[in-house]
């Protein structure tokens, strides 16, 4: 049972650090895209918002993650 928490648990940390590089990446493609296209402030907002969306959804993820270690710990 040992290994089969500990394929999970490394598979949902694979998982969270897929989503913050992705985020990340995408983000910062957005603004360099979005500047040199010219488009208004607002797109970029609504752009940092989908990405402060992702980062939300990567530290819910997290916390689930320190409750699984902990819980396989005893």
């Amino acid at each position: 049972m040992t290994n089969d928490t500990d394929r999970k648990i490394a598979a949902k940390g694979r998982h969270i650090s897929l989503v913050i590089a992705g985020t990340m990446v995408l983000w910062i493609a957005v603004q360099f895209i979005g500047r040199q296209m010219g488009l208004p402030g607002r797109y970029a907002l609504l752009f940092d918002f989908a990405a402060l969306a992702g980062l939300v959804y990567a530290g819910i993820n997290i916390l689930q993650l320190r409750r699984m270690r902990r819980d396989s710990k005893g």
